[in-house]
């Protein structure tokens, strides 16, 4: 624990950061290793109140990683990954989905609001946030022969990114917390990096 004057000390150095940063929009990628562990997510939701309180909007972009290859396992579907992208039919992505929206997401915000912040979960989905088509990987072959195209399945790129919802969200003082899940444009579910996501 650290003590009073040791604090005062850190914010008394974080000050110049904070009127430096106050108003602006921040992203912050929350990945699925982090939140293995219960102190560590106690931590993080009072990060993000904190950001929030000092006059920072934060977004979080969470992953799930862990939780996903933990929820497949159980039903006994094996994960194969290709250039770090997990291979995402069907069947794996209607999981993959509850779990990023209905189990990761949620905790988040409960996490959140628990702690006295106002979060809300979306998913890429919600107000047409992630705009996505299908991943083209290409794999590289020896010398002067073209790349070697993949199919990994329901693995998204994103196309667009629509940031009024999450601009209204913030004008009302709420923690916008999304899941990596993007919609294409004939209604079919991606999913995506979400570093990808958080970077955009």
């Amino acid at each position: 624990m650290i003590d009073q004057n040791e604090r005062a000390k850190i914010l008394i150095e974080a000050l110049p950061y904070i009127q430096r940063f106050n108003g602006s929009t921040m992203v912050v990628k929350y990945g699925g290793h982090a939140m293995v562990n219960e102190k560590l997510k106690q931590k993080f939701a009072l990060d993000i109140i904190l950001m929030k309180y000092v006059g920072i909007n934060p977004i979080v972009v969470h992953g799930g990683g862990p939780q996903i290859g933990d929820f497949l396992n159980r039903l006994s579907i094996k994960s194969e990954f290709i250039g770090g992208m997990r291979v995402t039919n069907k069947e794996a992505m209607d999981i993959i989905e509850m779990v990023l929206v209905g189990k990761v997401n949620k905790e988040i915000v409960n996490l959140i609001n628990h702690n006295m912040g106002m979060a809300v979960g979306l998913s890429g989905k919600d107000g047409n946030l992630v705009t996505a088509r299908k991943m083209k990987y290409l794999k590289k072959k020896d010398g002067d022969q073209p790349p070697e195209i993949i199919d990994i399945g329901m693995v998204g790129e994103i196309v667009s990114i629509d940031t009024s919802l999450l601009e209204s969200l913030i004008k009302s003082d709420f923690i916008p917390v999304i899941a990596p899940v993007g919609a294409g444009r004939n209604g079919e579910t991606y999913n995506i990096n979400a570093d990808i996501v958080a970077g955009h």
